[in-house]
């Protein structure tokens, strides 16, 4: 008898001969040939080879190059393929180390990472309420690929449709206990991913020393500091401006001073001019010869008033020789990129006594921050009190550097709103100068999520050993 088709279960009645028997209701068996299961059975197998071959092609062209010198040589032929093998991976680790450890170390320490989080992914998203029930079903956030550092892990991590980065970042603390990580913070990838990144062990407990004067620099990569997973950190001067904001103590100066370092080599072939003004009368003034060797130092306020009116009017001079020429400024020695180091600029917007003093200031530095860019003028700010009150034009400022701060809310105000949520806790940092100085949350324009950096430290010998040079080259050039 030919079975009827039904949408939804289908049921069939047990035969009974007995007419008054209770009806018993149970599925339709089907029973299947098993030629057809072993049909089956097999594509599965196949299909599960091939996927592995696709996956793993390294492995398998090993595995087949081993197989091969086998079948050739005997077992002679594995052995002196694996030596080989090994004597051409210890050149590589020796000549080419960075390379070695993106390639080999970093992809091999990314696949054991990923095998610890996968052992624990479902435990800590159910147990951390971040798998949702549906409809009777569990869904569970997707753990995507894992990027390893000997200091951090970053897992890309597919979201439940409903989910936000936010509902992970309120778990951020529960994510990172259940994982075994210091600490875990939430960062954005794509829509419907998003990117956990554990810190497994902190680079930047140990203060870091000054790095190298630099043969040549690259205004939109210079290396100041180390960043949380151990890579240098590198800062971007051509086509934005920083403004740097932390209590007292925690470490501004560091980053003034390893910025002069990276650009030194620019300063001494012509092509950056160096604006320096130092309200404080303490912190750039060690390095005075740099500054007028290459460019101006002003202390006293109306002097850095007078330093900025004539800044800001070359700029607008520049803008009218270059308009129409070119739309992006490449540093030359009859356009140099000029850099303006700005420290204490809290006192002169917002304390200095007099107030058209400060107007004038506040008004110059407006409009280097908003026309400077295109033509070569970056503004490097340094400040305490990051309160819009204080710093009024906070917001012309693209990237920004979070060192320790007084008060949590602080980390919104210099990062921007949900900086904290994502980790950046800057008002936990440290006073303890030997932990905690130089350490900081950087957000950039280009990307919103906060990254924890530790600047080098510049000490004094660091700094009189550039001014000496600054010295010499006058000298030289007076007697050529």
């Amino acid at each position: 008898m030919k079975m009827s088709t039904f949408s939804g279960d289908q049921i069939a009645q047990v035969n009974n001969p007995d007419p008054f028997a209770v009806p018993v209701w149970r599925s339709p068996v089907f029973h299947t040939p098993g030629w057809v299961i072993t049909i089956v059975q097999i594509a599965r197998i196949i299909k599960t080879l091939i996927a592995f071959l696709v996956r793993h092609p390294l492995a398998t062209l090993t595995a087949a190059v081993l197989g091969l010198a086998w079948y050739r040589f005997g077992w002679p032929g594995p052995v002196i393929l694996a030596a080989c093998i090994a004597a051409v991976l210890t050149a590589w680790w020796w000549r080419w180390r960075a390379s070695f450890h993106r390639q080999v170390t970093g992809r091999v320490r990314g696949k054991w990472r990923r095998w610890h989080y996968q052992r624990h992914w479902l435990a800590v998203m159910t147990i951390g309420r971040l798998a949702p029930v549906y409809q009777g079903r569990l869904l569970m956030p997707v753990l995507g690929k894992v990027t390893s550092t000997p200091y951090t892990d970053r897992v890309l991590t597919g979201i439940v449709s409903g989910q936000s980065p936010e509902d992970f970042a309120r778990r951020a603390d529960a994510l990172a206990h259940g994982f075994g990580a210091l600490l875990c913070r939430v960062g954005t990838a794509r829509p419907g991913w998003l990117v956990l990144e554990f810190v497994r062990r902190d680079a930047l407990a140990a203060i870091v020393p000054a790095l190298p004067i630099p043969v040549t620099a690259d205004l939109k990569a210079l290396a100041v500091g180390r960043r949380e997973d151990g890579s240098l950190w590198l800062i971007r001067l051509h086509g934005t401006h920083l403004l740097v904001a932390g209590a007292t103590g925690a470490g501004k100066a560091s980053i003034i001073w390893s910025l002069i370092r990276a650009i030194f080599p620019l300063l001494k072939a012509g092509l950056v001019r160096l604006l320096g003004a130092d309200p404080k009368r303490m912190e750039l003034s060690y390095g005075r010869e740099i500054f007028d060797a290459h460019g101006h130092y002003a202390a006293d306020p109306a002097e850095i008033a007078a330093m900025l009116a004539q800044a800001a009017t070359d700029m607008q001079d520049r803008a009218e020789q270059l308009g129409g020429r070119q739309r992006d400024h490449t540093p030359s020695a009859a356009f140099p990129f000029v850099v303006i180091v700005v420290d204490e600029v809290a006192f002169l917007t917002a304390y200095h006594p007099d107030k058209q003093l400060r107007e004038r200031i506040k008004a110059d530095l407006a409009t280097l921050t908003t026309q400077g860019r295109a033509v070569g003028y970056c503004v490097v700010a340094a400040l305490q009190d990051p309160r819009k009150e204080v710093m009024s034009i906070r917001n012309l400022f693209p990237d920004r550097i979070a060192m320790r701060l007084d008060e949590p809310e602080q980390v919104d105000m210099v990062l921007g709103d949900g900086a904290r949520d994502r980790g950046a806790a800057a008002e936990l940092i440290s006073s303890d100068p030997a932990v905690g100085a130089g350490v900081a949350f950087v957000r950039l324009e280009s990307d919103p999520d906060p990254v924890r950096v530790r600047a080098a430290w510049v000490a004094d010998a660091d700094i009189r050993a550039m001014a000496d040079l600054c010295a010499v080259s006058e000298v030289e050039a007076v007697a050529a």
